[in-house]
């Protein structure tokens, strides 16, 4: 029989294994609920002509179904003990490739090149553990159009950062930054009892579909972060005195950005659209004068 074929051999399996040291370091908490795992691989719907690197594989709750989808999975696993134990259950699947890896510093960028057809996607699945699961997010959004769709498992306080907009208490530098790259949406909430061991706070899993170009003018990456960056590193103040400690200007300094941008310096960050931090970042005058 087919490797690919072997349901058996790909199935999920009873989850047996004790935590390692390492997992539970990072803050690991294993999925156990195949309602829950169904769900997360539904918001990609991976196909034959796919490649998926799933992140933090653990002890294969969603591997075994994403191995029966997809047309390559790479799965990265920071656990050397736990990524022995997949190797040893996909030996019989060669379109399974398990990788010791950490995921906040792997290099994406040669995934395309890896897809099983070249009209096929590259699809990022994962239930990424809660220490690291903004820096690996980051990380996966700096990839850029390497990457079409992902659909990860975040602490809820984090997931609902990521897909706020402006006017909330919860938008912030990281809505903004993910949001320049990728359509962002939360999906659905996961309660404790879905985990092993059950986590303190719900988790969520936020759905993201890389752009291929950001959605507002974007002249210097760099600049547009440290400028979002500053706005938000002091959310209480005013956007101008924000800018103004953040970037190192002087206060009138600030206000004029703000003046050139079209933008009350007396806003504060939280209120500002992606366009509007474009404008920021731009620092030439707004066709609208200030407001």
């Amino acid at each position: 029989m087919s490797p690919r074929r072997n349901a058996r051999a790909l199935a999920p399996r009873p989850k047996r294994h004790a935590a390692s040291g390492k997992t539970r370091a990072l803050g690991q908490h294993f999925l156990r609920d195949d309602a829950v795992a169904e769900r997360i691989i539904g918001e990609v719907r991976p196909t034959i002509r796919d490649l998926v690197i799933e992140i933090g594989p653990g002890l294969g709750a969603l591997t075994g179904r994403l191995a029966l989808a997809a047309g390559r999975l790479l799965a990265l696993e920071v656990d050397p003990a736990m990524a022995a134990a997949l190797v040893e259950r996909f030996a019989d699947a060669p379109h399974v490739e398990i990788l010791v890896a950490d995921a906040r510093s792997f290099n994406y960028a040669g995934l395309s090149a890896l897809k099983p057809d070249p009209a096929g996607r590259v699809l990022v699945v994962g239930n990424l553990p809660y220490s690291v699961g903004k820096p690996i997010l980051q990380a996966l959004v700096a990839a850029g159009p390497v990457v079409d769709e992902m659909a990860l498992m975040l602490q809820k306080e984090v997931a609902e950062r990521v897909a706020a907009g402006p006017g909330g208490k919860t938008y912030g530098s990281l809505s903004v930054l993910t949001q320049l790259s990728c359509e962002a949406r939360l999906a659905f909430t996961v309660p404790p009892g879905a985990f092993r061991p059950p986590p303190q706070v719900d988790s969520a899993v936020i759905h993201l579909r890389v752009r291929r170009a950001p959605p507002v003018p974007v002249d210097d990456p760099a600049r547009l972060r440290a400028v979002v960056l500053a706005a938000f590193g002091q959310r209480r103040k005013s956007l101008a005195n924000a800018l103004a400690s953040g970037l190192g200007l002087g206060a009138e300094r600030a206000r004029a950005m703000c003046d050139a941008a079209g933008i009350d310096a007396g806003r504060r960050a939280e209120t500002l659209s992606l366009a509007e931090f474009s404008r920021l970042a731009q620092d030439r005058p707004h066709p609208g004068g200030g407001s």
